[in-house]
């Protein structure tokens, strides 16, 4: 489909999509800052994204060497855009990352700007990490959320969460939460001991699970 040029000077939610397909169609820096008036830093780190993604998508998944894998990683590359960039599947790139080696480390969310060590259980993964922030004793239960709020589900499915987590702090079990919606109850920081703020997906939720080593999973 040809780049509609109004599609670029008028902000929706698509023009994210509409850029990347520009970028790709080769519009230079600065046509795409004259008609989207974004800064031509966000739109120069846009651009090594979409160039980072044609490169993948002129290999296989023999060609996906351990190098380009892992900076496919620290660029926010899933598994399963990797795998569909070199025509394969996500389980199959998942097993070649865990064969090489790459795996995220676990940080902790800096909540005092570092005027002093944090010391928070809000956390989150990354590949641009060369050690985890804390260890991984076991011994915990973790609860999948419910991920962001949509048409059709609210503040109830994130008290199923909630109510879970109260009653597993009731039987004395230690808890992971994995939610990525800050306004919600299941997010604040006493809720839980460990708090992940990450997409609900497979891969995400398998990384925290191989790290964790959780007693059990619940659904909420």
């Amino acid at each position: 489909k040809p780049i509609d040029d109004e599609d670029l000077e008028r902000p929706t939610d698509k023009r994210m999509f509409v850029l990347a397909a520009a970028l790709k169609a080769g519009y230079t820096i600065d046509r795409l800052y004259e008609l989207t008036k974004i800064d031509r830093w966000f739109l120069e780190k846009m651009r090594n994204i979409t160039a980072y993604y044609t490169l993948l998508e002129d290999l296989d998944q023999t060609k996906l060497s351990h190098d380009i894998l892992l900076r496919a990683k620290q660029i926010g590359f899933s598994d399963k855009q990797i795998a569909r960039a070199v025509k394969s599947t996500e389980l199959a790139v998942r097993k070649q990352r865990q064969e090489s080696n790459i795996r995220p480390f676990v940080k902790q969310i800096d909540t005092v700007a570092a005027e002093w060590p944090a010391t928070t259980n809000y956390l989150y993964l990354t590949y641009n990490g060369n050690s985890h922030d804390l260890s991984f004793p076991g011994g915990y239960t973790m609860v999948i959320g419910s991920g962001v709020y949509r048409i059709g589900s609210s503040v109830e499915f994130d008290w199923c969460a909630v109510g879970c987590l109260r009653e597993l702090r009731r039987l004395n079990r230690k808890t992971i939460m994995v939610n990525y919606n800050p306004e919600t109850v299941s997010t604040d920081y006493d809720m839980c001991d460990r708090l992940y703020f990450e997409e609900i997906s497979f891969e995400v939720v398998m990384d925290i699970y191989d790290l964790e080593n959780p007693e059990g999973v619940i659904l909420s």
